[in-house]
């Protein structure tokens, strides 16, 4: 199942999802949508936007011992019957990019996964992310992952610019 925009953010009461993460969320869910509506590709928004909505889902959820982020989202929305959606979502984080099992590969995991990087609490570059992750001076290994992930982030975010012929910095006033 695909949940609607409505079931999506029913579910951020359901698992307590902070105010400042909803915001998150539907700023990407902003970007996801426009830069998906850039692209002369066949996408299924329905499933992209509810991935955007429902990315960070477990942020305040309860997690099973062995879980990080994204295992538990995935685990939930597996729960919820969401099966399709919990695919998308576990393309989604920083280290994912780093592997070939996981890594986006379809255009709505792309497209998640780099709207997922362009908002902070607000629309921003992969630069100024990349600038805010290393100023908060992150343990040696979550360092060695940021470093890891950038060039491959940036090849990610050309690709998706090139295809649809605007500049990353463009985005936030285009999204307004």
């Amino acid at each position: 199942m695909i949940p609607t925009e409505i079931q999506a953010k029913k579910l951020w009461d359901k698992y307590n999802l902070p105010q400042q993460k909803r915001r998150h969320v539907e700023l990407v869910a902003e970007v996801a949508r426009f830069l998906a509506s850039k692209i002369n590709e066949s996408i299924n928004l329905s499933l992209l936007i509810a991935g955007a909505l429902l990315h960070d889902i477990d942020k305040a959820a309860q997690k099973l011992p062995g879980e990080r982020h994204p295992d538990a989202a995935v685990r939930i929305l597996k729960e919820e019957g969401m099966e399709e959606v919990a695919n998308l979502v576990k393309t989604h984080p920083l280290h994912a990019i780093c592997d070939p099992s996981i890594a986006p590969k379809s255009w709505e995991e792309k497209l998640l996964y780099l709207s997922d990087k362009m908002v902070k609490y607000d629309v921003i570059d992969v630069d100024k992310r990349f600038a805010l992750w290393n100023d908060e001076h992150l343990p040696k290994e979550s360092q060695r992952q940021l470093d890891l992930a950038y060039p491959k982030v940036k090849e990610l975010e050309q690709e998706i610019f090139r295809t649809i012929d605007i500049r990353p910095a463009d985005v936030a006033k285009l999204v307004e």
